[in-house]
């Protein structure tokens, strides 16, 4: 017997066995993806066998199998809403806030955190959404602020607990080479990306303990592929990534299921406005050290500014792909670990995994957003 059948039977075996746990595990019911599912292994694999015995039919097989468990996993049963009560923070615009107003159509307890309470996101929340909808004034980086909405939230939910927490609050900052970007740029994307996103998780999961409830943190897919220009966003992610992946270990013994959101390019305000990119590349070149300044040029980096209009036009302006990966994440029984919302989301991250460097460099360099 050759290795292609041994990883025939092998990846037959263990689809197979994933399916028939899900079905057990979260109680599916007969349905599409469900016979799709037992065709994909009496029909599919034996016709994928005979017709393409080699690695390329192993491939086709394992794609199918990988799709039929994706969407199978959607098919499942999803929690009902009752009385659940979720904070989201980065509430102002975005994901945030369109998830707080998706969330509180549905009957949830929606507690908003926002950078300001008086701001144009936040009083449209007040004045749109139910009773239900309290929004809470929240600064990621300020602890006192912090402290100060986790006694709110406790005071609201009483002895319920709290069942969800979403750490969606970021910031892109500026996308620039990694050498010319200030330290400053650094140390803000990883002080709201990752470090607010741990002391917000560390204030509140008493609460999330108390109900068995769900952590979804939204990184993104720059927090997984190392995108050029993304030096200090990306690594902000992929800190809040590995923070995701390690709460999910350690909180599943109190009944805690922790979710990673990695989007794709979805039109949001976090690349910031003219105003604010205006004033970060004049703090690249006034801090910038003479020698690099030489290497760079001030052209390239006034060059940098068109960059802002080239991200916002390659993105989609649908929401809703990202909005239900964050309440599958938060209502089924058996939530994934990462979720991929958004054009290419898993295609580039799997090409940089599994296909060799020079291929994957290749696919980034086509999305790098400063040649592009």
């Amino acid at each position: 017997m050759d290795r292609a059948s041994v990883l025939y039977g092998a990846v037959t075996a263990l689809y197979t066995a994933a399916v028939i746990l899900k079905v057990i595990r979260d109680g599916l019911k007969l349905g599409l993806w469900w016979v799709f599912s037992l065709f994909l292994v009496f029909v599919g694999m034996p016709l994928c066998f005979i017709k393409l015995p080699g690695y390329s039919g192993l491939l086709l097989l394992s794609l199918g199998y990988l799709i039929s468990h994706s969407m199978l996993a959607r098919s499942e049963k999803l929690l009902l809403v009752g009385n659940k009560a979720v904070l989201i923070t980065g509430c102002d615009s975005g994901f945030g806030h369109a998830l707080a107003k998706h969330l509180d159509k549905l009957g949830f307890t929606v507690f908003a955190g926002v950078l300001n309470a008086q701001g144009l996101g936040s009083e449209e929340l007040k004045r749109s959404g139910s009773e239900r909808l309290v929004v809470l004034q929240m600064d990621v980086t300020d602890t006192a602020q912090i402290e100060q909405a986790y006694l709110q939230v406790k005071f609201h939910i009483e002895k319920t607990g709290l069942w969800g927490i979403v750490n969606n609050a970021g910031v892109l900052e500026y996308v620039a080479d990694g050498e010319i970007l200030p330290m400053s740029i650094y140390k803000n994307c990883m002080a709201v990306n990752f470090f607010g996103a741990v002391k917000l998780s560390h204030t509140f999961l008493p609460l999330l303990r108390q109900a068995k409830g769900r952590l979804v943190n939204v990184s993104s897919m720059a927090g997984e592929v190392p995108i050029p220009g993304f030096a200090a966003y990306g690594a902000s992610k992929a800190a809040l990534s590995r923070f995701s992946g390690v709460m999910r270990q350690e909180l599943s013994k109190w009944g805690v299921k922790v979710a990673t959101i990695e989007p794709g390019g979805f039109q949001t305000s976090i690349c910031g406005t003219e105003e604010q990119w205006n004033y970060q590349q004049q703090q690249i070149l006034s801090q910038l050290r003479p020698d690099a300044k030489e290497d760079y040029s001030e052209g390239y980096i006034y060059s940098l500014h068109s960059i802002l209009p080239k991200i916002a036009s390659g993105c989609s302006k649908d929401l809703q792909p990202v909005l239900d990966d964050i309440y599958h994440a938060l209502m089924a029984n058996s939530p994934r670990h990462h979720y991929t919302p958004g054009r290419g989301a898993w295609v580039i991250p799997f090409i940089y995994n599994y296909f060799p460097v020079s291929v994957s460099d290749f696919v980034i360099k086509n999305i790098d957003p400063r040649t592009n």
